[in-house]
């Protein structure tokens, strides 16, 4: 499984256990021009949460929301901004998650990790 499925299944794995916890998905992978991209722009009760997934299969190179440094952080805050002066949305409250899914591919199995507030 290369990089890029293990990213995307990780997505899924994400949206799914969002649902189950009650998120309601308002974007999935949105694109701001040479910014980058969030993963899942999402609803929790009156919170809009911006959510970076990282998928791994192991943990060798560290945990997977290690991954996310400082440019990347930055990146998402960038975004998120954009995201909510171009849907007009002010006056809420905005948290920054990281889902971090472990792929057990050989098993078939998955672990999904929510990590509120992150940054």
């Amino acid at each position: 499984m290369n990089n890029h499925s293990t990213g995307k299944l990780g997505e899924r794995l994400a949206v799914k256990h969002l649902k189950g916890l009650g998120y309601e998905i308002l974007e999935l992978n949105y694109r701001y021009k040479r910014y980058g991209e969030l993963d899942i722009i999402a609803l929790y009760g009156q919170l809009v949460c911006f959510v970076e997934v990282k998928t791994r299969q192991s943990d060798l190179y560290g945990i997977p929301s290690e991954a996310i440094d400082a440019r990347k952080i930055q990146q998402i805050r960038k975004i998120s901004n954009i995201y909510l002066l171009r849907n007009d949305i002010s006056n809420t409250d905005i948290r920054f998650d990281v889902v971090e899914v472990y792929i057990d591919v050989n098993k078939k199995m998955a672990k999904v990790h929510l990590i509120e507030n992150a940054f």
